[in-house]
């Protein structure tokens, strides 16, 4: 009895859809087999995909993108009321001081560049920062870039302001010692970041793109 076995793995990509499908033809007696196996992650992914839901938050999400103004103007009004919402109620201060700590640590991401200069420094192929006024414009590469910034922060308020509606999450602490601890870690950990800022001339804000310099004024311009 003669068998032939041909067996082939290809990856099919869809957006948001990575299946992994196994073929398996074996020919018996006159007779094709086929087995098709898929990923077990596949049927969840495409869920995800299938969503309205989540279409929908999509593209909202997308649209509210550029606007930069209006997507702070709303976090900012959410922290406020969470920090209404604690002062009223007198209790989770844990949630506080978790969701403090939190975004302190996505603000420094966020004034942090993306290749630190104390390791890149020797990298002469990777992108570097500009460290004098006539230097060909660099703009600032952020480790956690705006709108993921604005997103953590967002995310993270809702979810400690629906925290709050839970008596389980209201731990019993003294307040002031919280408050004092974050105070002391804000300040030193600032201080560290502006002593990096320093030590290595650059800042995390880009102003405008400068223009080349010219032998006759040999200033540069913004733009």
């Amino acid at each position: 009895m003669m068998q032939d076995v041909l067996e082939s793995s290809e990856s099919v990509s869809q957006p948001g859809l990575i299946q992994r499908i196994t073929l398996s033809i074996s020919r018996k007696g006159g007779q094709m087999h086929v087995r098709r196996e898929v990923a077990p992650d596949g049927g969840q992914s495409a869920q995800k995909e299938d969503c309205p839901a989540l279409k929908l938050f999509q593209y909202y999400l997308d649209k509210w993108t550029p606007h930069t103004a209006s997507r702070w103007v709303f976090t900012v009004v959410l922290i406020a009321g969470f920090l209404i919402r604690i002062f009223l109620m007198q209790g989770w201060y844990i949630i506080c001081y978790a969701l403090g700590i939190y975004h302190l640590n996505l603000f420094l991401a966020f004034l942090t560049p993306k290749i630190d200069p104390a390791f890149g420094q020797d990298d002469e192929d990777g992108p570097s920062l500009p460290t004098k006024a006539n230097e060909e414009f660099r703009p600032f590469m952020r480790r956690l870039p705006e709108f993921k910034f604005w997103y953590s922060v967002t995310k993270s308020t809702l979810i400690a302001l629906f925290c709050t509606f839970f008596q389980v999450f209201n731990v019993p602490v003294f307040w002031p010692i919280l408050v004092m601890y974050f105070i002391t870690l804000f300040l030193i950990t600032m201080k560290r970041q502006i002593k990096h800022m320093i030590k290595y001339r650059y800042i995390p804000f880009t102003f405008g793109k400068p223009r080349y310099q010219t032998p006759e004024n040999g200033k540069v311009a913004t733009k």
